[in-house]
This record gives C-alpha cells, sequence and structure tokens, in this order.
C-alpha cells in the first residue's frame, strides 16, 4: 500500500471527495547529519494538532471551511533512498497533482521536499520555491552523496533555476554555500519577515511551492529538530510568515525537521501543527 493511515490532522473531512488540499506524512529519515528521529513527526505532529482550535484569529478563519482530506503517511522501505523518494514523488503526482489537488507534506527529513517540488514543477513548469531554513542546503555534495538534507535545495535549483529559489532566515553553511546562494538565488541570511515584505509583490499571481524547516526557528523556541541552530526567528515571526503568503498561490507546501525524541515538552510540534493549520487556511483561499 502506497499510503498507512497515522490518525488524522485536526479537522480532516473522512473522504477525499470535494477536497481540494492533501495532506500527506512524509516520514524520511536517512541522510540525518546529526540527531535522528524525524521519522516520528507525522504522526507527532498530527497528535498535537488536537490541541488547537480549528480557527484562526490572525486569519479570521476557521479549518472546519476548509475542506481537506488527511491521507495518512507515505509508504516506503527504509534504507533505500533513491526508492524512497521515487515513492513521495509518485504518491503526490497519482494521489494528489493528478486528481487537481494541491499537496502538503509533513516530514521527514529535509531531503523529502526534492521529490515533492518535482513532481509540482512538472505540473506547474514556472514554480517558485520559497525556503524558511536555519541552513542553506546548497552543498553540491555532502559525505559523498549528492542526495541529502544538506544538498536537497542545490538539487531544487537543478529543477526550477536558481533564480527561481527565494532563501529566508539562513544562518549556517560552507563558504561556499554562501557565495553560491548570494550569486545565484535570491538569498537572504539571517532575517525573515522584512526581506518577504519586499518580495511578496514579486511572487504575487506565480505558483509557489513554500518548505518550511522548522529550523528556521530559533532553538529557544523549536528544540526539538536534527540540527539545531541558535540564533533564529522566533516562534511568532514564522507564523507571521506564513500569514504572510496567504494570498499567493501556493501549490504545494512541506514542513520538515520536527524531531520528536529530542522535543521537551512537545513545543516544537505545537509550533509545527499551528504552521501547518495556518498553511492549510492559507491555501485553502486560493484551492477553493
Amino acid at each position: 500500500m502506497p499510503l498507512v493511515s497515522e490518525g488524522a490532522f485536526i479537522a480532516s473531512q473522512h473522504s477525499p471527495e470535494g477536497c481540494r488540499l492533501v495532506l500527506l506524512g512524509a516520514p524520511l529519515d536517512a541522510t540525518v547529519s546529526f540527531r535522528p528521529g524525524s521519522r516520528f513527526a507525522p504522526a507527532h505532529i498530527r497528535q498535537i494538532s488536537e490541541s488547537l482550535e480549528e480557527y484562526s484569529p490572525t486569519l479570521a478563519a476557521d479549518l472546519g471551511d476548509i475542506p481537506f482530506y488527511d491521507a495518512g503517511n507515505i509508504n516506503f522501505a527504509f534504507g533505500n533512498v533513491p526508492a524512497a523518494l521515487a515513492t513521495i514523488h509518485r504518491v503526490v503526482k497519482s494521489q494528489v497533482l493528478d486528481r487537481g489537488c494541491r499537496p502538503l507534506l509533513l516530514g521527514g527529513e529535509h531531503l523529502v521536499t526534492l521529490p515533492a517540488v518535482a513532481a509540482v514543477k512538472a505540473r506547474y513548469p514556472e514554480l517558485v520555491v520559497v525556503q524558511f531554513d536555519a541552513h542553506a542546503d546548497l552543498r553540491s555534495h555532502y559525505l559523498g552523496e549528492e542526495q541529502s538534507h544538506a544538498t536537497v535545495m542545490r538539487r531544487v535549483c537543478e529543477l526550477v533555476g536558481a533564480g527561481n529559489l527565494y532563501q529566508f532566515g539562513i544562518r549556517s553553511g560552507t563558504r561556499e554555500e554562501f557565495i553560491f546562494g548570494q550569486e545565484n538565488t535570491h538569498f537572504f541570511p539571517y532575517e525573515v519577515l522584512m526581506p518577504l515584505k519586499q518580495v511578496l509583490p514579486q511572487l504575487v499571481g506565480r505558483p509557489v511551492y513554500v518548505t518550511v524547516d522548522i529550523d528556521v526557528v530559533d532553538p529557544a523556541y523549536a528544540p526539538g529538530t536534527g540540527t539545531p541552530e541558535p540564533g533564529g526567528c522566533s516562534a511568532r515571526e514564522l507564523l507571521l510568515a506564513i500569514d504572510m503568503l496567504a494570498n499567493l498561490n501556493i501549490v504545494g507546501f512541506d514542513l520538515v525537521e520536527v524531531c520528536p525524541p529530542a522535543d521537551h515538552s512537545d513545543i516544537t510540534a505545537a509550533l509545527a501543527a499551528k504552521v501547518v493549520r495556518q498553511a492549510l487556511l492559507g491555501m485553502g483561499r486560493m484551492a477553493s
């Protein structure tokens, strides 16, 4: 079976009929370089979502009014990264895009973004990717591997073109990654809200894929992640940023790198669940 039930995110419909948004878990946890455990995030984020209200006062919208379907987790064998990526691509295409829907993925590590972007790019050739992240993820190779959570955005650049990648909050990477970003992508280190406000007019009307690595947030607010990096934005800043995207044509979204074994008191999972709620509400405006 390509999909396995892992409970459901709050307010999910019981059937995919009439839903334009599909939530998928992608529990890949294979190339992590520090703390493993992100494979447990999709189920945990779903569980913690029950602590939220369906209503968002910042968007004045209710999740109960947004028809979306939580299809469960993508099922693949651990240990075979190429096969897992191929399965993610196939499921996003066949179970979501081919049915006229838009995907929202729960990682898993950041490498899950690559097959999702590839599938969405085939449907939307002019795709733009917006990345919120502590790490540039622009390495050409990492420990001899081309496919890694440390190389994922370099591979995305090869898919969509580096000029169609917008990177916010970056505060960690090699010298070569920073040079590549500064010379090729729309590279905004350290800050999130101010540069996002500046570039929003460039994104209006274009198909946008959004990827949120939870470590863009300072570990004081989001300690449960595989590679924590001090000096990030606050939880409130990330939520404001997601709300700012609500009027864009978001055709795909993922949230990655939550690590439940390192998440004291479910702080990070609670933030992740709220980010997902806001993303669903924003995407629902354009997908309805």
